[in-house]
């Protein structure tokens, strides 16, 4: 996927759409899962309860992904105050991702998808291209960009258990990166185990990331 472009506080709006410019996506990558993970123990967890209504193809490589254990192990490398926290990357640099790639369900690429790029909301990076998503995607920090990322970005499900965990990444001392962001942890914030755990009460699929101590 790619990293998002520098993210100006004064001209947000317009910044918006550039920043989500993610690279590496968009090519049928095959990375060696063993770059970019790295092994710790903890017990902060964060729970996702995925949307199969809203965008059915993205959910179905999401829990594929999870299931064949691609995500224990991977970091989110990208870490921005007020705007998002972005995950997935088995090369840890915001430029790899899965073997394949998926449709872009959001209306700019004529999928009706009713999901906002609010607090809490999980959505996938991608290229340039609209149907360039795999494996990256970013949580949300707070709903100021959705008028630019909503029917750009496929928001498929969102944090129902843990946010403060999320929140805790930004406790984390950060580099600046190639964009100009200072968004690259100095500690690694890794996923060390995802799982599906049962459905929610109304069958939606959940999933649950356990965290190492990023904070330690």
């Amino acid at each position: 996927m790619k990293n998002f472009s520098v993210l100006k506080k004064t001209a947000a709006v317009a910044a918006a759409s550039a920043m989500l410019a993610l690279t590496g996506c968009g090519k049928e990558l095959n990375i060696s899962k063993s770059e970019g993970k790295v092994a710790s123990q903890s017990g902060n967890t964060i729970v996702f309860t995925l949307h199969p209504d809203q965008a059915p193809i993205t959910c179905k490589n999401f829990e594929e992904l999870v299931e064949s254990g691609f995500y224990d192990g991977l970091t989110f490398h990208r870490v921005v105050d007020g705007f998002m926290a972005q995950g997935g990357d088995p090369e840890g640099t915001g430029n790899g991702g899965s073997e394949k790639t998926i449709k872009g369900e959001f209306a700019a690429n004529g999928v009706a998808n009713r999901l906002s790029h609010q607090r809490g909301v999980v959505s996938m990076a991608h290229s340039k291209e609209p149907d360039s998503a795999s494996s990256q995607f970013f949580i949300c920090y707070n709903g100021n960009y959705a008028s630019s990322l909503d029917g750009n970005y496929a928001a498929f499900a969102n944090v129902t258990e843990g946010m403060e965990v999320v929140d805790d990444f930004t406790k984390v001392e950060r580099s600046v990166n190639s964009s100009g962001e200072t968004a690259i942890p100095n500690t690694p914030i890794v996923m060390e185990k995802v799982e599906m755990i049962e459905p929610d009460e109304d069958g939606s699929p959940r999933v649950k990331i356990t965290m190492n101590d990023f904070l330690k």
